[in-house]
């Protein structure tokens, strides 16, 4: 299995919604490092898993979406707790209906698993991971 990761980050605003989270419950910052590692069993014609640079362009249009916002005012994440795991599975969800959209070009359609990870800091991460 090969594989290849690119990198961004983005920082956001948000609060829990659980007496479990502490004072997390208020709003607060938190800055990401976003990890997507791209999976295929085979190379394509020109021996890569992706286009780094299309991977890289792409994986930037996502956190951009989030990047300085504030997750609680979004409606789409109404009611849910914006934690390190969900968001992981957010930013894995639209990655990979960039692949399927042809956004990393034809031969990404072969990637066959995505990771995504997202480092709050170095001793703590959440990762989705999944075929595609």
């Amino acid at each position: 299995m090969f594989s290849l990761t690119v990198r961004d980050h983005m920082m956001i605003a948000h609060s829990f919604n659980s007496p479990r989270f502490g004072p997390a419950q208020q709003l607060h910052g938190a800055t990401y490092i976003v990890d997507v590692t791209f999976f295929r069993e085979q190379l394509d014609a020109d021996d890569l898993v992706v286009d780094i640079g299309l991977a890289s362009e792409q994986l930037k249009a996502v956190v951009n979406e989030f990047n300085l916002t504030n997750l609680d005012a979004r409606e789409d994440f109404k009611g849910r707790n914006t934690t390190t795991e969900f968001m992981a599975k957010v930013i894995f969800d639209q990655v990979a209906e960039r692949i399927r959209s042809g956004a990393l070009g034809d031969e990404a359609k072969e990637v066959s698993r995505l990771k995504v990870s997202l480092s709050e800091s170095h001793i703590a991460w959440a990762t989705f991971e999944n075929a595609l």
